[in-house]
């Protein structure tokens, strides 16, 4: 492991960044910085390291994940080539201890005291690819646009209750917004089949993904964008725990038997889409269907054996991708 001269916890928030620079846990100097959240901030940062005689690739950044609002500092990171982690809010949150109040300046020292408790286990954090990076925005774009025009169908449900005369107007307003809405969603896809198109990569997983039944071209670039083209997860039990779909014993003593399930801090996104998956492969897939019912008339829950079909999927999706080769079934073959 590299040995940092310097620990750079940073509070991000929208508008600012708190830094707290550290040598030393027990270091009694309090080094901290109030900046704006952006280029310029970040600058100031980087050059109130620099005052010390460090430089900043010999320094370790540690800061949550906060969405948009963090992507400034990782991208600035990135071009100063540093070392930095974005870490979940709710991991830095319980490893605290017992806190009475909060502000953001001690935030930022919290923060940089967990990375030097927790250096052990780091994980060097990436920016993803400008294609992942534009796909994600498009992908989030069509989820917004799918759940409007969701809602706005909606008022076609009001013509067998309410006078024609009523809702004419209304209606005829509402169907040129959800045309209009479709078009939008059609230009988005097109941009999306566009990167997917150009980038070889993307391309190959994709179609390697969608050659398993019942995984569709949507949930292939959901894993593909979620995994950064399957180099975030070494495994597909580690994209299972993050999907949500990996069970937890829940135990404790000798009173303490809670039942072994699923918990809830998951991508629930993804798990979504693999149970559509899942509802997908028991209709179509012949192997998987005889499992189900093979498990469901042993007495298992039916909850539990969809969401095993789940862990399947994910299971099929690694070997496909890192074998490189389209999904075989095998049972077509079988004697």
């Amino acid at each position: 492991m590299k040995n940092y001269k310097m620990i750079v916890g940073i509070d991000v928030s929208k508008l600012t960044l708190d830094a707290q620079l550290m040598f030393d846990p027990k270091d009694d100097r309090k080094i901290h910085l109030k900046v704006s959240n952006n280029d310029k901030g970040i600058k100031e940062i980087i050059k109130a390291i620099k005052s010390y005689k460090v430089e900043a690739q010999d320094c370790f950044f540690c800061f949550e994940n906060t969405g948009i609002y963090s992507m400034p500092l990782s991208y600035n990171l990135s071009k100063n080539n540093a070392d930095y982690w974005v870490v979940n809010a709710l991991e830095i949150n319980r490893s605290k201890g017992i806190s009475r109040g909060k502000n953001d300046k001690n935030d930022a020292k919290e923060i940089a005291f967990y990375a030097f408790t927790h250096l052990h286990k780091l994980t060097l954090t990436t920016i993803p690819e400008r294609e992942i990076a534009e796909m994600k925005m498009l992908f989030t774009e069509r989820e917004k646009l799918l759940k409007t025009i969701r809602i706005m169908e909606t008022t076609k449900e009001a013509q067998g209750f309410i006078p024609k005369e009523i809702t004419k107007n209304v209606i005829k307003l509402n169907a040129k917004t959800v045309l209009l809405l479709k078009n939008q969603l059609k230009e988005i896809e097109n941009q999306m089949n566009e990167i997917v198109v150009k980038n070889e990569k993307i391309l190959n997983q994709q179609n390697l993904i969608t050659s398993i039944p019942g995984v569709g071209k949507q949930t292939a670039l959901y894993l593909i964008i979620t995994t950064k083209c399957f180099d975030s997860f070494d495994n597909w039990r580690q994209l299972a725990c993050y999907a949500g779909v990996a069970p937890f014993e829940f135990s404790s003593g000798s009173s303490v038997r809670g039942r072994t399930k699923v918990n809830h801090l998951a991508d629930k996104k993804m798990k979504s889409l693999l149970n559509m998956c899942a509802l997908s492969i028991k209709k179509y897939d012949k192997e998987i269907a005889e499992y189900y019912k093979k498990k469901v008339d042993e007495g298992k829950n039916p909850m539990l054996v969809m969401n095993n079909i789940r862990c399947k999927i994910l299971s099929r999706v690694f070997a496909t991708v890192n074998r490189g080769t389209p999904y075989v079934n095998l049972q077509k073959f079988a004697a």
